[in-house]
This record gives C-alpha cells, sequence and structure tokens, in this order.
C-alpha cells in the first residue's frame, strides 16, 4: 500500500482507472457513533467492503479513499489491517466539508497516468465486481459518463414540499419506464469530470451526484444496468439487509 505522498506516475501504454471512494461523511442516518463508512458490517467496516469491491476489478488500478478530515491517519491503518489485492495501490487523503469537495480533493490526489476515474460510495458496499466492469468497460468505449441503474419497482409522485408532517400536493406523476434509480461507481473521462469540478459551483451541501455535475456542463451521461445488491446502506433496516447479502454470499460462494 502506498503512504500518504502522491503516486508517481509511470508510463503505461493502456488506459490506467482509479476509484475515489468520498468517506468522510457522518452518516446521521444511521444514528450516533462512528463515521457510517466505519460502521461494522459482518464484523469488518463497511469502507474496507467498498474498498474491496472496486479492488476486485482488475481494470482498477488504484483506490484512494478520501477520509473524515481528522481521520484519514485511521483510515490508513484499517486498511493496512485488512487483507486487500496486492495489485491494486491505495492511497489515503484527508476529504472537505462536503462530498463534491471530498471528490475534488481525491481528484487532485491522482497520479498524471490516470485516465479513467470512478466515483463509488463507501455506503454501497456490496456493488459485484460485475457491475464495476461494466461501468470500466463503458467508459473506455468512448463514454463521457456512465452511471449503473435500476428500473424502479414504484411509482413516483413529483410534489410541492411543506413542512414536515403536512400534507404535500402532488404536482406530477412522472412515466414510471423512463425513471431509473441511480447507483455507484460512477465512470467518468478523467478530463471530463475535472472539468465539472472546476466549473460547477457548489450549492448548499454541494453536488452529491458526479454525474448531475457532468450533465450541467451539457456532456450526455449514459447509464449501463445496475444491480439490486448495489444498494445504499443508510438506515438500519438496511444494515438488516446487507447482512443477509453476506449470509448468502457465503453460504453459495464460500464469499
Amino acid at each position: 500500500m502506498t503512504d500518504e505522498s502522491r503516486p508517481t506516475s509511470t508510463p503505461q501504454t493502456t488506459p490506467r482507472t482509479a476509484a475515489v471512494i468520498p468517506a468522510a461523511g457522518r452518516g446521521v442516518r444511521l444514528g450516533p457513533g462512528a463515521p457510517k463508512a466505519l460502521r461494522a458490517l459482518s464484523g469488518t467496516p463497511m469502507l474496507i467492503h467498498a474498498v474491496r469491491a472496486m479492488a476486485n476489478s482488475r481494470a482498477v488500478a488504484l483506490v484512494v479513499v478520501v477520509a473524515p478530515p481528522d481521520g484519514a491517519a485511521e483510515v490508513k491503518n484499517l486498511l493496512a489491517e485488512h487483507a486487500l489485492p496486492e495489485r491494486t495501490d491505495f492511497l489515503v487523503v484527508p476529504g472537505g466539508e462536503t462530498r463534491q469537495e471530498s471528490v475534488r480533493l481525491g481528484l487532485e490526489a491522482l497520479p498524471d497516468d490516470i485516465t479513467a476515474v470512478l466515483v463509488h460510495d463507501a455506503a454501497r458496499p456490496l456493488v459485484p465486481v460485475d457491475t464495476v466492469d461494466a461501468v470500466v468497460e463503458a467508459v473506455r468505449d468512448g463514454a463521457a459518463a456512465v452511471v449503473p441503474a435500476m428500473p424502479l419497482a414504484d411509482t413516483v409522485k413529483e410534489v410541492e414540499p411543506r413542512e414536515k408532517g403536512e400534507p404535500e400536493p402532488v404536482v406530477a406523476t412522472p412515466e414510471r419506464a423512463r425513471l431509473r434509480a441511480v447507483q455507484t461507481p460512477q465512470g467518468f473521462d478523467r478530463a471530463t469530470l475535472v472539468r465539472a469540478h472546476e466549473t460547477i459551483t457548489a450549492k448548499g451541501e454541494g453536488a452529491t451526484d458526479c454525474a448531475g455535475m457532468v450533465e450541467r456542463l451539457g456532456v450526455q451521461v449514459v447509464v449501463v444496468p445496475g444491480h439490486e445488491e448495489a444498494f445504499k446502506v443508510t438506515r438500519p433496516l438496511d444494515l438488516v439487509l446487507a447482512e443477509a447479502v453476506l449470509a448468502r454470499r457465503r453460504a453459495n460462494d464460500g464469499f
């Protein structure tokens, strides 16, 4: 594993892909305690599951973990304590106050020979390697921005927001067949993603979706099939589901 200094660039004849994992958030919806990315899932921090999910792809040469500003040393120790694929380099950098700032800091830490970037939520620890590979392949085939996504099972209503607990008037009912629930990793041509972060001004908590930033540049984003196991662990019930998925994997595959 690399130290916290910036990795040195080496000449490459093929495109190199890095994964940036912003993990600086507190995850308040899971309740008090450790940051969400450091919560245990089957005895292993979610962050480690997420890092392994990226490193399991042979297309990913480097994983950059963007840690809480005051927790970079703790995250470095965490990575050192867990078995990770030796073929992949790892780097830990301190994050910012928003997800957008943390992703930008992760981008700034990349060596020059990285041409494609994945941005992956630490709170999606169970994304299958096939989904990761599909995103990378689409970027290498020429797409500037790629997101994995799933069709929606529920009808969606657009409403006029009201105070919490008050009835909200329905404004419209979008056609469900045209809607998708977006997951990560989202994949990008590096230059396109850097331009988005240099161009798009953050508002409020900043951008929570890098593909949305790229869309605002006028660049087309394409969708590849997502996976039901790439769900986001946000609430306590999600932890129960994630534990069940891991138990099924151990039973079926010896995971």
